[in-house]
């Protein structure tokens, strides 16, 4: 989908300025914003932001004080899932 947006001249040379393309500001913005508010997926937004690795994700979200959504189900599972991984590399 494509979208088009008129800013003022004013917002995008404020952008342009600090040496940021005004498109992608408004891209990252937009993905940051997104995950943010949970209307997005950590994979919406590495898809939007064209990013090969989830790790980029991270980065990006971490460069801009955005938390990952992590809950304590998550730490749960992956704790589980380290210990079986364990459990068979001891057999």
């Amino acid at each position: 989908m494509t979208i088009t947006l008129e800013i003022p001249d004013s917002a995008g040379a404020v952008l342009a300025a600090s040496g940021q393309d005004p498109s992608r500001a408004l891209l990252e913005a937009f993905a940051l914003e997104g995950y943010r508010t949970d209307r997005l997926s950590e994979h919406e937004v590495q898809q939007l932001l064209g990013f090969e690795y989830f790790e980029q994700v991270h980065g990006f979200l971490k460069e801009h004080g955005v938390f990952l959504h992590y809950s304590m189900e998550d730490a749960e599972h992956d704790l589980a899932e380290a210990r079986r991984y364990r459990r068979q590399s001891l057999i």
